[in-house]
């Protein structure tokens, strides 16, 4: 039977096989790649962090006039969520 035959295209191949041979495939992943990727995410982390509460604060006379139901601390906790999560994502990328 021919590799590309519609019966073993109708086939279903099992989610293992697919997962190991995705790893097979990215397995030889560079050093360069890694810590290019790495230092890409930790830095958008890092500069989304310290640029959001300087804004923030140049910003906290009219947010705090608003009277918005978002106040000074759900914002603050949301770039620190996000920077927290860009920089966990870069340490991911330099493990895996």
């Amino acid at each position: 039977m021919a590799p590309n035959s519609a019966q073993s295209l109708d086939r279903q191949e099992r989610l293992t096989d697919v997962l190991k041979r995705d790893e097979a495939q990215w397995k030889d992943d560079c050093l360069p790649c890694r810590l290019t990727g790495s230092f890409a995410f930790i830095g958008l982390g890092i500069y989304s962090y310290f640029s959001g509460q300087s804004q923030l604060k140049a910003q906290e006379a009219k947010i705090l006039k608003s009277k918005s139901m978002f106040g000074m601390k759900s914002r603050q906790t949301g770039i620190t969520g996000i920077a927290l999560t860009l920089v966990g994502m870069g340490l991911w990328r330099l493990k895996n």
